[in-house]
């Protein structure tokens, strides 16, 4: 059986992620010539507003292991609350387009991190697919070109948020949590966009929790490839490009030692496609072991149906 394949998607959520945590991971990345896709947060950095959060239930666990003001820092933290958020994409637009420059993919992750992610199932249809309207259109400011992919903003999606993508032709997103590729069903309407959802646990949920020792992290992830699979691993800027980018220089080198294949999630999405033979499984909300909240999840598999 062929060896296990691993694709980096880099989630950027703030200001300051973009600014010293895409320079960061960019310069690693390239020196060890693996690719990655970069998905953007493009408008105002309303971080802040996020304090909304601290009624679900495990945000505290999550945030007392993950130290967020040391993730984030209290800048950050005051945007869109005593600050007023400022706008990602205008403000640093060269950073993203040197990603660009060096052979990385990129994508949208949101225009309103903290709208989307709190938001978006009490939104209307209009709603979301101006919010995603705006995210597009600052993309295109900065790239001189359209989206191909997105991945939302804490693996939100809906409906409506699905229907915004099929109506602007992605190539595919990355939305999910979840096993496989798979085009999505949402009470039985299927869309047209490939997920292909993040398989593995991401860091800051595994991070500070006394059975996965900081140590150990790397086998543990490792360990989880499966031979024969294309799985996804979902990085954060602000995490893995910043106080965590020494750990991930290890853990991408242990990897290549061990013989793993980095491959770019648009070449694996462009090959199944093409293949043909994906499966359809329904999208649903469901809960992630070391995260608040819920999320999409990949449900059951079910019969191919008529698309959106």
């Amino acid at each position: 059986m062929s060896a296990p394949r691993l694709s980096i998607k880099i989630d950027v959520d703030t200001e300051r992620g973009t600014r010293e945590g895409v320079p960061a991971l960019r310069r690693l990345l390239e020196s060890r010539h693996i690719p990655a896709t970069f998905l953007f947060s493009l408008g105002p950095d309303n971080t802040g507003r996020a304090i909304r959060r601290m009624f679900r239930p495990g945000f505290f666990q999550k945030v007392s292991r993950t130290s967020v003001v040391s993730v984030y820092g209290l800048r950050t933290l005051m945007n869109g609350v005593l600050l007023p958020g400022p706008n990602i994409s205008r403000r640093h637009a060269d950073i993203m387009r040197g990603v660009a420059r060096s052979g990385f993919e990129t994508g949208i992750h949101c225009w309103d991190h903290v709208f989307w992610q709190d938001k978006l199932h009490k939104l209307s249809r209009a709603r979301v697919s101006e919010e995603f309207a705006k995210a597009r259109a600052a993309y295109e400011d900065v790239f001189g070109e359209p989206a191909r992919t997105a991945g939302a903003a804490g693996w939100q999606a809906s409906a409506s948020s699905l229907a915004a993508y099929d109506e602007a032709g992605l190539d595919y997103a990355t939305d999910v949590r979840g096993d496989h590729p798979f085009y999505p069903v949402i009470e039985g309407r299927q869309f047209r966009t490939l997920q292909v959802p993040t398989t593995l646990p991401t860091l800051d949920e595994l991070m500070g929790r006394p059975e996965y020792p900081l140590d150990m992290l790397a086998d543990f992830l490792l360990s989880r490839l499966r031979p024969g699979y294309n799985e996804v691993f979902t990085i954060h800027a602000e995490i893995e490009g910043m106080m965590m980018v020494d750990w991930f220089a290890g853990f991408l080198d242990r990897a290549q030692s061990r013989g793993i294949e980095f491959v770019a999630q648009a070449e694996e999405a462009a090959r199944l496609m093409e293949q043909g033979g994906v499966d359809v499984a329904e999208l649903r909300q469901g809960e992630v072991d070391g995260r608040s909240g819920t999320m999409a999840v990949q449900g059951p598999a079910c019969a191919k149906g008529g698309t959106a």
